[in-house]
């Protein structure tokens, strides 16, 4: 199998937001989230705490975004 993008998932103090999500991407979470089970050997997580750390991998991993924000940085 070949290693996913995200390891375990870290419980911390979440701020509510809603969303809904279409169908496919929900069946695409939860078959992540059974993926990531059988890889680290745990128990399924809900496919829902797998957006928080999906969106902090893509941020901290979209180099025109870093530019951006180095480049807004710089104005200030």
């Amino acid at each position: 199998m070949a290693k996913l993008k995200l390891g375990p998932i870290v419980d911390d103090k979440p701020v509510k937001v809603t969303v809904a999500l279409p169908g496919p991407l929900h069946r695409d979470l939860t078959a992540y989230a059974e993926a990531l089970a059988r890889e680290s050997g745990q128990t399924a997580a809900d496919p829902v705490k797998l957006i928080v750390p999906m969106l902090e991998r893509f941020i901290a991993t979209d180099r025109g975004f870093a530019r951006a924000r180095r480049g807004s940085a710089t104005m200030s």
